[in-house]
């Protein structure tokens, strides 16, 4: 995730109703105003050559040694709200805080004392669904570096899509290299396998100009010993344009103290819209870098660990590190999705 102060929150090291049953939900409040420009496409290690490389390139070693690092500076985010303050390069947290009237900071304090982010041992699809993604950071001051997020299988036509944030697959103007989901991670182990990407693809307002409002985006990984993504993990369906302020549900695997990777975390309430700089949804919090494209979802059920799929572990305020930002999954997410759903394998 990334901190309005410009440090990287998602340490870059960001249910299916029935596992393994669409559930995508009707987009009955899109709006049908002009179309939705298309999804940025970038193709990844499309040969099985390659495939075979990434999978050999993660070694145990490696995925410990994934880091956080940080966020290029402020003046690069760009937000699309409609807020007072528009350019976060002149939104420091100094000047933001002091906004805050006497009643919001009390809020704010009741919220922090609300906190939470304690790890899932609830089992059920969620464990084999969410996993850890790892990448080499391409461009930057970073570039070279390997680098961690989060993400979640999702129910789709081609069986083999993940949802996670978008600068966990492009930041500082490129995409990422060695690109991985490893699903149900769990201290340092591979239950179900590293699955390299044939495909990257986020929104063209993240790929533009990074605009926090469309921190989304989906991979698409390639088969592993004949057997599609989901076929082996299920998938969680996928909710677009909800109405806001819903019980939800976050899960990531944070990587930055106090936490190390190692373990799948959530969070758990109801939903706020961000009343700041962007059009995102806001979450009661602490996860810590590492959780980036981490899923939230809408209904979900503890008892089966399935649920819908409505936003990703996205960017914190650096004065407010008590609260999670999620871009609102409206007909930008949507068309990420089904461009990544409809891709070929081959």
């Amino acid at each position: 995730m990334l901190n309005r102060s410009a440090r990287r929150f998602a340490a870059l090291a960001v249910p299916t109703l029935a596992v393994g049953t669409a559930a995508l939900i009707p987009t009955a409040n899109a709006q049908a105003s002009a179309p939705t420009p298309k999804p940025v496409v970038y193709v990844a290690a499309d040969s099985k050559t390659e495939q075979s490389h990434v999978k050999t390139y993660w070694t145990e070693s490696r995925m410990e040694d994934a880091e956080p690092l940080d966020a290029p500076d402020a003046t690069a985010r760009r937000f699309a709200a409609t807020a007072a303050i528009v350019d976060p390069g002149k939104a420091k947290p100094s000047t933001i805080a002091p906004t805050l009237t006497t009643d919001a900071s009390a809020a704010t304090a009741a919220l922090a004392r609300n906190t939470s982010g304690s790890s899932w041992t609830g089992g059920g699809a969620i464990t084999k669904t969410a996993g850890r993604v790892f990448f080499t950071i391409t461009t930057g001051a970073d570039a070279g570096r390997n680098a961690s997020c989060s993400g979640n299988a999702v129910t789709s036509n081609n069986e083999s899509v993940v949802i996670t944030a978008g600068h966990c697959v492009k930041l500082s103007g490129g995409f990422h290299s060695n690109w991985a989901f490893v699903p149900g991670y769990n201290n340092g182990n591979r239950p179900y396998g590293t699955w390299p990407a044939t495909t990257l693809l986020t929104t063209p307002q993240w790929n533009a100009s990074e605009d926090m409002n469309f921190d989304v985006a989906a991979a698409v990984v390639a088969p592993l010993n004949g057997r599609t993504l989901t076929d082996v993990v299920g998938g969680q369906g996928v909710a677009f344009n909800q109405p806001r302020s819903r019980q939800m549900y976050g899960f990531g695997y944070p990587a930055a103290a106090p936490y190390d990777g190692s373990r799948l975390v959530y969070c758990a309430g109801r939903a706020f819209d961000d009343f700041l700089l962007s059009d995102d949804l806001g979450l009661n919090c602490n996860m810590t870098g590492g959780a980036s494209g981490g899923p939230w979802f809408i209904s979900f059920n503890e008892n089966t660990g399935a649920g819908l799929l409505n936003s990703v572990n996205s960017f914190k305020y650096n004065f407010a590190d008590f609260w999670m930002f999620g871009p609102y999954f409206g007909p930008e997410a949507q068309a990420v999705y089904n461009a990544a759903q409809n891709a070929s394998l081959t």
